[in-house]
């Protein structure tokens, strides 16, 4: 048995590859929905994490809660205590671009933010980092119509920033949409060596002002899993 901070469980009941939504209780959907034989892994803190199989393959659902204070606790012990290889987080954001739409599901190659994450962490200046070119490959021969390139990691919500045009302004201009996690899952990654990507849904946009149903967006983000979980079954 392995005891962190955050995580009690053995080593063998995480998998090496790890699928990442933020929501506990989403990690608990796709287990009872698309795993075989799935079991309760973790729940100190109420972070909910399930291992089970899917078409054969051992994945681990592990939730991550949200923004990268809380990425950052679980990525980094899940790769450095619990020998996880490859975590593919999956969330929604709110997209940026006018041609990025309400519902389109976006692989984010690299993650920039703002904010000081990587000098508190490693006393460092980094603004942003790639993610894992192996795990986007798998991910866009499945999906070759998929909306790929950078998003921006945010510490606040999006829809709570006081002043959006100047926020706006201060982002890089090739940008398809924010969200709050991806750059923290990036940066340790790539110190540990370790690999990682992010699969987005778009649940706002600055540019759509339309409605969606809940049971549209419930449908596009099981499409979005499944991408995840199909994937997950050509990493080594």
């Amino acid at each position: 048995m392995i005891e962190t901070p955050h995580i009690k469980c053995n080593k063998e009941d995480i998998s090496k590859i790890v699928l990442m939504p933020g929501d506990p209780l989403r990690a608990k959907f796709i287990a009872q929905t698309y795993l075989k034989d799935y079991k309760l892994v973790n729940s100190v803190r109420n972070m909910l994490a399930y291992t089970g199989f899917y078409k054969g393959k051992k994945i681990t659902v592990f939730s991550s809660g949200m923004g990268m204070a809380s990425m950052g606790i679980y990525c980094y012990e899940l790769y450095k205590f619990f020998d996880v290889k490859y975590i593919i987080r999956i969330g929604s954001c709110g997209s940026t671009d006018k041609d990025v739409k309400l519902l389109d599901t976006i692989l984010s190659t690299s993650s920039y933010t703002e904010t000081n994450f990587s000098y508190t962490y490693s006393s460092v200046n980094v603004n942003e980092v790639n993610s894992s070119e192996y795990l986007n490959n798998i991910i866009i021969n499945k999906n070759k119509n998929i909306k790929r390139g950078k998003t921006v990691c945010s510490m606040v919500f999006d829809a709570y920033i006081d002043n959006q045009d100047e926020y706006n302004k201060r982002l890089p201009q090739n940008v398809l949409a924010v969200e709050m996690e991806a750059f923290a899952l990036f940066y340790i990654a790539k110190l540990l060596n370790k690999e990682a990507t992010c699969l987005l849904t778009v649940s706002d946009s600055l540019h759509d002002k339309k409605q969606i149903s809940s049971s549209d967006r419930q449908l596009k983000l099981k499409e979005m899993i499944e991408i995840a979980l199909e994937a997950s079954l050509e990493v080594e």
